[in-house]
């Protein structure tokens, strides 16, 4: 149960009951372990600050299929992974997933109850901005334009682009991961909304007892990510500006020749299915490319939708990784948002040293002891040299920065201030 000092003074006053909060999120659209850990970090966080929480996914998109590596309109898979991690996190009476694939379909609770639940919420929180506002959810008072990749949505709004002038203004208040937006070195514009920095929470206590904070240090540095995405490329004032991370980590290709650290990459791949050992089928040409690239390169690589299928597989191998090395997206690091990865959060609680790209989230977080940015292939090795040489001491610097930074409690209390509550 949360501590008294930690649940806001509007839901301790005499007589009231707690303010009610819905987080609406996109565990079933995307079911595997890195969303559906950032959305539990919410749940928890807000919960542990003394609100009524409820998850809610309201959703006319066809969710994704990790068996199959594909999208499908059966949500029968993402329907029992919520239920299932609901139900373990102490939410099981406290969700709804609500698809209009084949009509109106209701999971978790019956229409009637979820079309109550709107009317009396106070807060409604649309973590990851993807949920398309409805007139069941403009019914709550205070609505929460919570965005974790800036850039796209901005640019669009200065290019006057409908959708999301509609989309953003449905919210009362919009907070984003570009902890830079609006700074003079951040070349991402800003018009008609006011964007308030966040960044990821994280429940400390889900991640403390990883091994060898003071022993004997794990081997490799890894990452989970996706190898090439399409889609979202970006032109602006005459420059273009790429979203699929495949090219940054090609800028440092090499890397692994550069050192005798080995380095894991867990991607999940356009094509393909998971096979045996969590090797691919049925890649296509370019895949297959990629892979023998970098196994060129002495990348070793396993798939990521094979440990991200399960929530406690996937803090496992962050808990077994040396520390992250990762890169950001073009978009972030030519326009320096300021944005930080919630993955890379959950390293850091487990005292895992991260490595990743500058992109000006120095500004708000310590780099140099435990958390370390880079811009050129000497930046990598200098942080490398670093941690090699006291990785027990860059181990707890990774857990303070965690404790001081992104702590759940912390960062969420920071945001409910900003609504006034």
């Amino acid at each position: 149960m949360p501590e008294t000092e930690a649940i806001p003074a509007a839901a301790r006053s005499l007589g009231r009951r707690p303010r009610r909060l819905v987080v609406l999120g996109i565990i079933g659209r995307l079911p595997i372990a890195g969303v559906i850990w950032q959305a539990l970090h919410y749940l928890e966080g807000f919960r542990r600050l003394g609100f009524d929480v409820y998850y809610v996914e309201d959703t006319e998109i066809w969710p994704y299929d990790p068996e199959k590596n594909s999208v499908t309109d059966d949500c029968a898979y993402s329907v029992a992974v919520i239920e299932s991690v609901m139900a373990a996190h102490g939410f099981a009476e406290r969700w709804a997933y609500r698809s209009v694939i084949h009509g109106e379909e209701y999971f978790g609770r019956p229409a009637e109850e979820l079309r109550r639940l709107f009317r009396h919420t106070d807060v409604l929180v649309n973590l990851t901005a993807s949920t398309l506002l409805r007139d069941e959810h403009l019914a709550v008072p205070l609505r929460v334009y919570l965005e974790t990749d800036p850039v796209l949505p901005q640019i669009e709004v200065a290019k006057k682009n409908p959708l999301y002038l509609e989309r953003l203004g449905y919210h009362t208040h919009h907070f984003s991961y570009g902890e830079n937006l609006g700074a003079p070195d951040c070349g991402v514009p800003i018009e008609r909304f006011h964007y308030r920095p966040t960044r990821q929470p994280v429940v400390l206590d889900w991640w403390r007892n990883a091994p060898a904070l003071n022993g004997s240090a794990p081997a490799r540095f890894t990452t989970v990510a996706s190898w090439r995405q399409s889609g979202k490329d970006l032109e602006w004032n005459g420059e273009r500006y790429t979203w699929s991370k495949h090219h940054e980590f090609l800028k440092f290709i090499d890397l692994p020749e550069r050192t005798a650290q080995p380095f894991e990459l867990a991607l999940a791949l356009q094509s393909g299915c998971p096979g045996e050992n969590g090797s691919w089928t049925g890649l296509s040409d370019a895949d297959a490319a990629a892979l023998k690239l970098l196994a060129a390169h002495r990348w070793r690589v396993v798939n990521a939708i094979h440990l991200s299928k399960n929530i406690f597989s996937y803090r496992d191998y962050i808990r077994a990784s040396r520390g992250e090395f990762t890169v950001a997206k073009d978009q972030n690091v030519r326009l320096r948002s300021g944005w930080s990865s919630d993955r890379s959060a959950c390293y850091l609680a487990a005292g895992r040293p991260v490595i990743t790209q500058d992109t000006g989230f120095g500004k708000f977080l310590p780099a140099g002891a435990g958390l370390f940015s880079f811009r050129t292939m000497e930046d990598i090795l200098a942080a490398l040299e670093a941690i090699d040489a006291d990785y027990p001491k860059q181990s707890r610097a990774a857990r303070a920065i965690a404790e001081e930074y992104f702590r759940a409690e912390t960062v969420l209390a920071r945001l409910v201030r900003e609504l006034g509550l």
